[in-house]
């Protein structure tokens, strides 16, 4: 694992198809006006940037980057389109209800299909590949949650379906599967392309993006920025896990951290023995690592865990951990070496939950996207877009709108908290017992 480079791959692909992709565009030159100021350009302010054109093409509309576009947890992330929330579908009942839950993750779906069609329809050269997700069972105990996790889909409209060993292994062969359950409502992608695509349709829409341009401060009508101050009349934060740009945000949400290795690109027979043949995805949700088969025949494992990792020590020792894991799911990669090791970063709320808004005083949010944001992304852009222009419709009506996360505790109770949490997890046993086939 040494040897592996700690870019991520996403951004080394961009950079091998063109070395001057992730040149950096000019930052704001002193102060300036806006109708519309987006701080963040990675998927969800973008997107908000492009349905805000869309919607009223004579919107004045300015992305403020503090690096480059797609640097943060867009270019760092999986390239997983899910439909998928960190938030269990219990919970989405409980708190909004079976109708609120239901129009969410029916709007969540629909947001996997509008990635797809954007992106082909602008052009944006992002290997999107929708090959759905198939969810792993490798314990007796996971086999009893995909059951449950099977009959929730079910009270939720969602399109998942039990699977036995041998169907499974249509999909993806793992060894020792148990069952599993397969949902259509996933895609592959590369996430920094279709950042990068984004921000050039903006551009051609007469939008701005300004990067190296760190905002410091988000009032009533106005962005402090380190290179001046934009007045403007409605300003949407999209930071992800960055810092507290409004007051009594500190809280919100908070960084959790997830490492990604890549392989470097398989042979055939190698495929051949994985599978993944339609681009699917996977998860093993007990070991809390997902899988992708890429566009140039990589294999990516991530660990969405959400564990610290402070240093290249502890990303490397995360690494060479999911790396242990790709031998135990397909024993012919055990020996296969990895080009990349890497780690993002996402912001999380407190509940699991995402969530956007717009505030009486013209600010608008989107928080806590976690490690499913692709196409919450893209909703949550659709639903800035017409929460900023006043469109009304029935995305302004979904109940992550305004949903208000309870705020994390402050720093040093919340890390003694993850370090029992991490050691409890240490401790739990492990099954490796086989199980009766799956019930279909």
């Amino acid at each position: 694992m040494a040897t592996a480079r700690t870019h991520p791959l996403w951004l080394d692909q961009l950079l091998d198809d063109d070395p001057g992709a992730l040149r950096p565009r000019e930052p704001l030159d002193g102060d300036d006006q806006a109708d519309v100021v987006v701080v963040g350009a990675g998927l969800a302010g973008l997107w908000t940037a492009y349905y805000l054109l869309e919607a009223d093409p004579s919107l004045d509309v300015l992305v403020v980057e503090a690096d480059v576009t797609g640097a943060g947890a867009t270019g760092h992330g999986s390239g997983w389109c899910s439909a998928d929330l960190d938030v269990p579908g219990e919970e989405l009942v409980r708190l909004h209800g079976l109708a609120g839950a239901r129009a969410l993750r029916a709007a969540l779906r629909d947001a996997v299909v509008e990635v797809g069609g954007a992106a082909a329809a602008e052009q944006v050269d992002c290997g999107f590949a929708y090959g759905g997700s198939v969810r792993l069972a490798r314990t007796p105990a996971e086999v009893e949650r995909i059951a449950t996790h099977v009959q929730v889909a079910a009270d939720l409209e969602d399109d998942v379906h039990l699977l036995a060993p041998d169907e499974v292994a249509e999909h993806v062969r793992a060894a020792g599967v148990l069952a599993g359950a397969y949902s259509p409502d996933c895609a592959r992608l590369q996430p920094a392309a279709l950042a990068l695509g984004l921000r050039d349709v903006v551009l051609s829409r007469g939008g701005r993006v300004v990067e190296r341009t760190r905002a410091l401060r988000v009032s009533p009508r106005a962005v402090a920025t380190d290179r001046g101050i934009v007045r403007t009349r409605w300003t949407v934060v999209a930071t992800g896990a960055g810092a507290p740009l409004t007051p009594g945000s500190g809280r919100s949400v908070v960084a959790r951290h997830g490492v990604a290795v890549a392989t470097s690109p398989l042979t055939s027979a190698q495929w051949d023995a994985v599978g993944l043949a339609r681009s699917q995805t996977f998860v093993d949700a007990a070991a809390r690592v997902r899988g992708e088969r890429t566009a140039d025949g990589r294999l990516v494992l991530v660990d969405v865990s959400g564990r610290a990792v402070a240093s290249p020590a502890g990303v490397d020792r995360a690494a060479t951990a999911l790396h242990t894991t790709l031998g135990e799911l397909f024993p012919d990669l055990a020996a296969t070496p990895s080009t990349h090791a890497w780690s993002a970063t996402v912001g999380v709320a407190r509940d699991g939950h995402p969530s956007v808004g717009l505030d009486d005083d013209g600010i608008g949010w989107v928080r806590g996207l976690g490690f499913d944001g692709v196409a919450a992304a893209n909703l949550a852009g659709r639903t800035l877009a017409d929460l900023v222009t006043g469109a009304g419709g029935p995305l302004v009506r979904l109940p992550w709108v305004g949903h208000r996360s309870p705020t994390w505790p402050p720093a040093p109770v919340r890390l003694l908290g993850d370090a029992v949490a991490r050691v409890s997890a240490a401790r739990a046993p492990r099954a490796h017992a086989t199980a009766p086939t799956a019930p279909r």
